[in-house]
């Protein structure tokens, strides 16, 4: 006998279902890749914070080949510009406040932002924490972070430059409000560790290392709807030959 030949209706159907089931296993296939990436990750920055801080000179040299600096440990001296200091919007521990970024002048004449940490809302201006304000050369600890090339997001608010209120590091802006020069900042930042500051403030160590990594549920979720749709195609089949029958 002539195989039944499937109506319009049914054909479509089946069609739409398997491009369906196709999108399901890919995105889970996707989450697996994703996993994978996370677990690298989630290692690489656990080794990079054990290890001991490096001299500045050596996140220098891989910065300028290209090579990931985010997370290293550095150590750093310099005296602090603390008419530059530019304020990063910022919350910690459940209240709002600033993260302080502050020129550090090296002996060789270039600077490097530091953030100092945070400060509340009420201590923005420096003649509220004056104490903090350190003066002579100092030595900093902390983790190298990179610059940001754009604004990470649409839903960021613009940097209210003048207000001296940073809602994305623009290190190219922070650099020219600071009134510093440009080919004399390096391209990067660094987080203070939590070592006290005199008065409390700013307090350090505010550096955010969470990785969220649910790759496998979503993983999981994806492969799962791929089966029970196929299953539910199934079922409709076997039932439409037997009402067919």
């Amino acid at each position: 006998m002539m195989p039944e030949r499937l109506s319009p209706l049914r054909a479509i159907g089946l069609v739409l279902a398997l491009a369906a089931f196709v999108c399901l296993i890919l995105l889970g296939n996707w989450q697996v890749r994703r996993l994978h990436w996370k677990q690298d990750l989630l290692a690489t920055v656990s080794a990079r914070l054990q290890a001991p801080p490096v001299p500045l000179a050596e996140i220098e040299a891989l910065a300028a080949e290209g090579g990931n600096i985010e997370y290293r440990p550095v150590t750093v001296s310099g005296r602090f510009e603390h008419d530059g200091e530019r304020h990063f919007f910022a919350t910690f521990e459940g209240q709002s406040g600033y993260y302080v970024y502050t020129p550090l002048r090296l002996a060789d004449g270039r600077a490097v932002f530091v953030n100092r940490g945070f400060v509340p809302f009420d201590m923005k201006a420096v003649e509220t924490r004056g104490e903090g304000q350190v003066e002579g050369t100092v030595t900093i600890t902390g983790l190298a972070r990179a610059r940001l090339s754009e604004k990470p997001s649409f839903l960021v608010p613009e940097n209210d430059v003048p207000q001296n209120i940073f809602y994305w590091k623009d290190l190219d802006s922070m650099t020219a409000s600071a009134g510093l020069d440009a080919q004399k900042v390096l391209p990067f930042f660094i987080d203070a560790d939590d070592a006290p500051n005199p008065g409390g403030l700013p307090a350090g160590g505010v550096t955010r290392i969470s990785f969220p990594n649910n790759h496998l549920q979503y993983a999981i979720t994806w492969y799962g709807l791929a089966a029970v749709l196929a299953i539910g195609v199934a079922v409709l089949v076997f039932k439409g030959r037997r009402r067919d029958d």
